[in-house]
C-alpha cells in the first residue's frame, strides 16, 4: 500500500509539472501573438494616417465635399480595422489554454491505479 501511495504521488507530481508546462507553452505562444499584433497596430496606424489623408485629398480634388470624403475614408478604414480584429480574436482563440495532454494522462493514470487496486 505504501508503495501505491509512492506511486500515486509521484504521479500527481509528475501530472502538475506537465500541466504547469503545458499552460505556459500556451501563454509564451498567446504571448508572443499579441506582441506581434501590437507591433503590427503601431504601424498600421502610421500608414493609414498617412493613406488616409491622401486619400481624402485625392477624392476632395475630384470634387467631393471635406466632409463626405473624411467620412467615406473613416469608414471604408472602420471597416478593414472590424476584419483585422475578428482574424485575429480567432487565431488567439485556437491557441487553446487547456492542458489536454495532462487530461489525457491523469485519465490513464487514474485507469492504471483502479487497475492495480483491484488486483491486489
Amino acid at each position: 500500500m505504501a508503495d501505491i501511495m509512492g506511486n500515486v504521488s509521484n504521479l500527481v507530481r509528475n501530472e502538475t509539472d506537465l500541466a504547469r508546462a503545458e499552460i505556459g507553452e500556451s501563454l509564451t505562444k498567446a504571448g508572443a501573438s499579441l506582441g506581434s499584433m501590437a507591433v503590427a497596430l503601431v504601424l498600421a496606424i502610421t500608414a493609414l494616417n498617412v493613406l488616409a489623408a491622401a486619400l481624402v485629398a485625392l477624392l476632395v480634388q475630384m470634387g467631393l465635399e471635406p466632409l463626405w470624403a473624411s467620412v467615406l475614408v473613416g469608414l471604408g478604414l472602420l471597416a478593414i480595422a472590424f476584419a483585422v480584429f475578428a482574424s485575429a480574436k480567432s487565431a488567439l482563440k485556437q491557441i487553446g489554454f487547456v492542458p489536454t495532454r495532462t487530461a489525457r494522462n491523469v485519465s490513464r493514470d487514474v485507469a492504471a491505479i483502479k487497475e492495480s487496486l483491484n488486483d491486489r
